[in-house]
């Protein structure tokens, strides 16, 4: 098997698509979270300042995602297929929400009256909080498992299997932290009241996910006890978890400050660091099998061929530091608080 600084072309993949993920959620992240909390926002203007605060980023964000799922197609097309047919149904409601969410934020100045902007309004934020909710609810069967034949497939996939308490919580808890993460970004684009209003409901924010965050810590332990083997295995990967909460530990902390830059990076990182133990908890597989581990979807009986694999490696390696160059451009351009002028939403 062919390796590039010590690691094989599979955990390199593994680590590629990893990466990719964790920045959409950091990015597209505070825009979910801005969009779910955005009927919380009373008057017209302060939603249009909301709301124009994600405007000109939101589909640059979406760009992770769709670059996230072709790595995940082209490097281990047999988890892609077995997921996205074992899980069909969120999958769908995902993208109609992502249909819906896009033409919210496009249809809802088009018009000045107010039972239109209002159904515009409320369209977006439930669109908004479904989509973190549901890629939650993924992460949490990803990680709960489920049966799987020798080929692969889900056993008896039916409408409602991706909807257990375990997976439930996950999107709960990943809709709290985005919700978090988008107050905090809202934090940084306004003023005045709507500023004011923002910081009391960031400190609700801050208090959902903590106690979402602790309750679904304390259920994975007691119900899900595979996903602390490795950690037992492991004890040196203790630091992990102890810096993660650390990491969320500092966010209200920084935000009595009135650090809210500082505390949006320590927002970031808290992403960044649940997708390191998600992966730490699951390498080298991808997806377990809950009735046979032999059946379980690994690195390396879903990677795509090793020439495959090499000549993606290349190809990432060349466009990873556009799309951060893109990124990087997009928000200088854009930073700042938010001034709405007759070009805004």
């Amino acid at each position: 098997m062919e390796t590039f600084l010590g690691l094989d072309y599979p955990t390199l993949w593994f680590l590629v698509v990893g990466a990719l993920f964790s920045g959409y959620g950091i990015l597209d992240g505070f825009d979910l979270g801005a969009g779910a909390m955005h009927l919380f926002i009373k008057e017209d203007r302060n939603r249009r300042i909301a709301l124009n605060a994600v405007g000109p980023v939101w589909d640059g964000n979406e760009v992770w995602l769709v670059i996230g799922g072709g790595t995940l197609f082209a490097g281990f097309p047999v988890f892609y297929a077995t997921l996205f047919s074992a899980m069909y149904i969120p999958f769908m409601l995902f993208i109609m929400f992502i249909i819906l969410r896009a033409i919210s934020i496009e249809f809802r100045s088009k018009e000045e009256m107010k039972w239109w902007r209002t159904m515009w309004d409320v369209s977006y934020s439930i669109s908004s909080g479904m989509i973190a909710f549901l890629l939650g609810v993924v992460l949490g069967n990803v990680l709960k498992g489920f049966p799987l034949d020798e080929n692969y497939e889900a056993i008896n996939p039916h409408l409602t299997m991706f909807l257990n308490p375990f997976s439930i919580l996950v999107g709960l808890t990943t809709l709290a932290l985005m919700m978090m993460h988008g107050a905090i970004y809202l934090t940084l684009k306004t003023e005045g009241k709507l500023f004011d209003k923002v910081v009391k409901m960031l400190e609700k924010c801050m208090i959902g996910f903590i106690v979402m965050f602790g309750v679904l810590s304390v259920f994975t332990l007691i119900f899900q006890p595979h996903l602390a083997e490795r950690f037992k295995d492991h004890p040196s990967l203790f630091f992990l978890p102890l810096t993660a909460i650390l990491a969320i530990a500092n966010i209200p902390r920084l935000a009595r400050k009135k650090k809210y830059m500082q505390a949006f990076i320590f927002s970031s990182l808290t992403f960044s660091l649940l997708l390191i133990l998600v992966a730490v908890q699951l390498y080298p597989n991808l997806l377990i099998a809950s009735n046979d581990p032999n059946n379980s979807i690994t690195i390396y009986n879903a990677a795509a061929s090793q020439k495959g694999l090499g000549l993606m490696l290349t190809i990432a390696a060349i466009g990873t530091p556009l799309v951060l160059a893109y990124t990087f451009i997009v928000y200088k351009v854009f930073w700042g608080r938010v001034k709405l002028d007759e070009h805004s939403y």
